[in-house]
């Protein structure tokens, strides 16, 4: 109970306007110019990093700050495999330049895969020079960079790759060691709940004060909703979006769905993954899983709000962005009792173990039968969702950066 009144405490104190304002003060009345790297701004596949990436940028100007967008040129025409091995023994700084006509938009060509190449030889981050350095750099996923001059701060979403490392192709030792490399630059580590914040504290011996959980924001604009695919009719489905891929527990979904021996079908939604066919091919044999391919964000968040109920035991998460996405469109939510997820959903979703298939078949066929039940976690739902809004996310940025303001240059990250 002490650690949790501590960390409500601390959240509070995100809200302080005494203390939100201090981003002002410190920065002599001027916006505090915040930079973020543009690479995930460009993924298509609308993956929580980059909703993370988008809505962070949205948010910036209303948290106080002067954006800047570090991108890596021109990006669908990247060096050649050995050019990028040639330029990546260069040890001097690359400096980040920005056209004319687009003063806010300062770009190192292919950046972003340089560095990864880099930190093969170097095994250390690739520093990045401004002529004149933002104030903030905020990194939205571990990335081996760090821009000189600045204060860094890193997202870290997870630490997957380290605590489940079956449940991700991404290399354990490399991440780690890329971890321990960012740790030597940053002035703090941002992550998107308090249950990966303790993580990050315990696995990677933080000093608690120099981790900071801002949660997320959920940007779902009011719109007309498009149609519903043929043969799916609003109320009448359950849902599964996100990536198609092991960790998501999508087979033991499937088999809890058959299990519950319901009417309602199950349709998932989500971009294929690589090295995930044999999980396609299973998800094919359920004669109830509707699969649907990546959907346009219109397409996806009409599909959200006209649910019967999302389906989500996943298995491990930074955050669970589906989760709240579905309470602010009013979707009652079926979710994992551990960790982020259980965090994210606060009380206002149907929790369940992931690993117990009897159990979600039993949660799954009351959200079928129980018209109540739905109603109640759709009311809940909606007063959750008010924790994720583009306005408080803000001031939880405000407050980030009036901590990255007044750090201490002598504080180290590692106790």
């Amino acid at each position: 109970m002490t650690q949790d009144l501590s960390n409500i405490e601390r959240l509070s104190r995100l809200y302080d306007p005494t203390y939100v304002h201090r981003v002002e003060t410190l920065n002599g009345g001027a916006p505090v110019q915040v930079c973020i790297e543009g690479r995930m701004l460009k993924d298509g596949q609308g993956t929580g990093v980059s909703n993370y990436a988008r809505t962070l940028s949205q948010c910036l100007s209303e948290a106080g700050a002067e954006p800047l967008i570090l991108g890596d040129g021109d990006s669908d025409r990247p060096r050649s495999r050995a050019l990028r091995w040639l330029a990546a023994t260069r040890r001097a700084p690359r400096l980040a330049q920005a056209p004319v006509n687009a003063p806010n938009i300062p770009a190192v060509p292919d950046l972003f895969r340089e560095a990864q190449v880099f930190f093969n030889l170097h095994g250390r981050t690739l520093p990045v020079a401004f002529k004149e350095p933002p104030v903030v750099m905020h990194w939205t996923y571990p990335v081996p960079l760090h821009v000189m001059g600045a204060r860094n701060l890193y997202t870290i979403h997870d630490l997957i790759p380290l605590t489940h490392p079956d449940l991700t192709p991404i290399p354990q030792d490399r991440h780690a060691r890329i971890l321990k490399a960012i740790l030597e630059q940053a002035d703090l580590l941002v992550t998107v709940t308090e249950a990966m914040r303790a993580e990050i504290i315990d696995h990677l011996g933080v000093s608690s004060d120099r981790v900071v959980s801002t949660w997320q924001a959920v940007d779902t604009p009011l719109q007309a909703d498009p149609p519903l695919p043929p043969g799916i009719r609003s109320g009448r489905y359950f849902l599964f979006c996100g990536r198609v891929e092991s960790r998501k527990n999508l087979i033991a979904l499937a088999e809890a769905h058959a299990l519950s021996n319901g009417t309602l079908p199950l349709v998932v939604v989500g971009p294929r993954v690589p090295g995930e066919e044999a999980l396609e091919e299973m998800l094919g044999t359920y004669p109830r899983v509707r699969r649907l391919d990546y959907l346009p964000r219109p397409d996806l968040l009409g599909l959200i709000r006209r649910a019967r109920a999302l389906l989500f035991p996943t298995l491990a998460e930074g955050f669970g962005l589906p989760i709240a996405e579905a309470m602010t469109l009013g979707c009652p939510v079926l979710t994992s009792a551990r960790g982020a997820t259980a965090e994210v959903a606060g009380g206002a979703a149907l929790l369940v173990e992931p690993d117990r298939v009897p159990a979600i078949a039993t949660a799954v066929a009351r959200l079928e039968q129980d018209d109540a039940l739905c109603a109640r976690l759709r009311t809940e739902g909606f007063a959750r969702a008010r924790n994720f809004t583009p306005e408080r996310y803000a001031r939880r940025l405000r407050a980030l950066y009036a901590r990255a303001l007044t750090q201490s240059d002598e504080s180290t990250l590692v106790q």
